[in-house]
């Protein structure tokens, strides 16, 4: 190899690294202080409750109640925050499944949200056919799922 075009493959791979690693970096800031704090709580009654609260909504699209947790970071926060509240939860691939399904119609809710609103789409109706849609989805998957 020419040592110009060596050069320039160090210089691409070194730049590779570094923003290889920056995202490393900034996904492990997310999703490890959330799953520590959702691991912490599945040790006290606190998670337990907030699953049985929510347990006959989660049931119905095929999640534990604790999922809800998940749900609500995703749907809020993104979905670095919802991948670090469910996988403390150990769930099946069929959980998984609807999971996934359910937060790639609806996550992050404010940012896009707003997104939305700057190109003069109204937020609530926007906000309810998300959830709305994720929830019929999830639903849909779960009956049908063999």
């Amino acid at each position: 190899m020419k040592p110009q075009k060596l050069n320039l493959f160090f210089e691409i791979l070194g730049r590779g690294l570094r923003s290889g690693l920056q995202t490393t970096r900034t996904l492990a800031l997310i999703i490890v202080p959330v799953y520590l704090i959702i691991t912490l709580l599945g040790k006290t009654p606190v998670l337990h409750t907030i699953g049985r609260i929510f347990r006959p909504l989660m049931e119905f699209i095929g999640l534990p109640g604790e999922a809800v947790m998940g749900v609500v970071l995703g749907n809020t926060l993104n979905l670095y925050a919802a991948i670090g509240a469910v996988t403390p939860l150990e769930l099946n691939h069929k959980q998984i499944t609807i999971f996934a399904l359910f937060l790639l119609t609806s996550h992050s809710l404010p940012i896009e949200a707003a997104v939305s609103r700057m190109a003069g789409v109204k937020v609530w109706p926007f906000v309810i056919l998300r959830l709305g849609a994720g929830f019929f989805l999830a639903a849909g998957l779960n009956f049908f799922w063999i």
